[in-house]
């Protein structure tokens, strides 16, 4: 595959289909879900493709229609049920146009989003500084850690 066809697969925001969109945008509005994550995740809405290292060799990859993103992993979903705990490499558009990034990542959610969509995420294998948060660091510190009665930080 060469580069100039990866970037036209790999499409931005403005390229998702509109059944992807859908989805994205019912399991945005349904939400209500206690938010357990550590790190804060930001929108990022891509095509992207998976290829999981169990996959035979010159099989097709996965679509993946990305949700959202941080440093750890990114949320998505895709027509595929994809089996948990495999491990595979990710091709993502970056946010500036031209660039492709290739992740080394690990499947640790798929389950049923609606009829034939499945909702899931991607651990990536190393943090990814691309996708850190501005102030992540600081946003997670403010609510850990020991505070004294003037709302300084006592440690």
């Amino acid at each position: 595959m060469s580069s100039q066809n990866e970037c036209t697969e790999l499409e931005s925001e403005a390229g998702l289909p509109q059944e992807a969109a859908l989805v994205l945008t019912a399991l945005e509005a349904a939400g209500g879900r206690e938010n357990r994550r550590q790190c804060v995740r930001s929108m990022y809405r891509a095509t992207a493709m998976l290829s999981l290292f169990a996959d035979a060799p010159g099989s097709s990859a996965r679509v993946l229609y990305t949700r959202d993103v941080n440093e750890r992993g990114i949320g998505f979903v895709t027509r595929d049920r994809l089996p948990l705990g495999y491990g595979g490499v990710l091709r993502l558009p970056a946010r500036t146009q031209g660039q492709i990034f290739s992740i080394p990542c690990t499947l640790y959610r798929c389950r049923l989003a609606a009829p034939g969509w499945y909702e899931g995420a991607l651990h990536f294998n190393r943090d990814q500084s691309e996708f850190r948060q501005p102030n992540a660091q600081d946003d997670l510190a403010s609510l850990t850690g020991n505070w004294d009665a003037d709302g300084d930080r006592a440690d």
